[in-house]
């Protein structure tokens, strides 16, 4: 059973500058940065107006039977050379984000053996909270780790909770 762990926005502030602060060690700043619908749009709006680097937005949404939509000229981009980062709130299981890797490979850049070299020097990941036992391991940029395995807890953000 899970365990609900609130978090504040001072909590997504501090994992924001974590990730900017990463990505100013890593020498690495984006063309432009893509919001993960509905959890990494926050996030995305922040590391936008914090960075001055244009946002747009990729509706995945795999839990509770959501909704996705492929998008192959953010594919195309990255391949182009324009740098992209993809954020989303939690890589929990990793569902959404392979699905984004494996789709933008097999739809947008099949059997192209390039394609691996573009994903995780064009194209990379930052997330919020990100769950070491999660099977996507390609995430670049992190504000906070935990390991589910460990402590599974239930992450709530202060957008899907501030009316209490």
């Amino acid at each position: 059973m899970s365990i609900k762990k609130y978090y504040t926005d001072r909590d997504v502030k501090a994992w924001v500058h974590n990730i900017m602060r990463d990505m100013s060690k890593d020498a690495w700043r984006p063309d432009y940065i893509v919001g993960l619908g509905r959890g990494g749009l926050v996030p995305a709006v922040m590391l936008s107006h914090y960075t001055g680097v244009p946002m747009q937005t990729l509706d995945v949404s795999l839990r509770d039977g959501g909704s996705k939509v492929s998008n192959c000229g953010m594919s195309e981009d990255a391949y182009e050379g324009t740098n992209i980062l993809i954020v989303d709130d939690i890589n929990d299981e990793g569902n959404t984000l392979q699905w984004i890797r494996d789709d933008w490979r097999s739809s947008c850049m099949p059997n192209n053996p390039k394609w691996d070299t573009v994903w995780g020097y064009n194209v990379r990941v930052a997330v919020m909270i990100n769950n070491g036992a999660s099977n996507f391991t390609e995430v670049n940029y992190v504000g906070r780790e935990i390991n589910k395995n460990e402590n599974n807890e239930w992450c709530v953000f202060p957008w899907e909770n501030w009316w209490e």
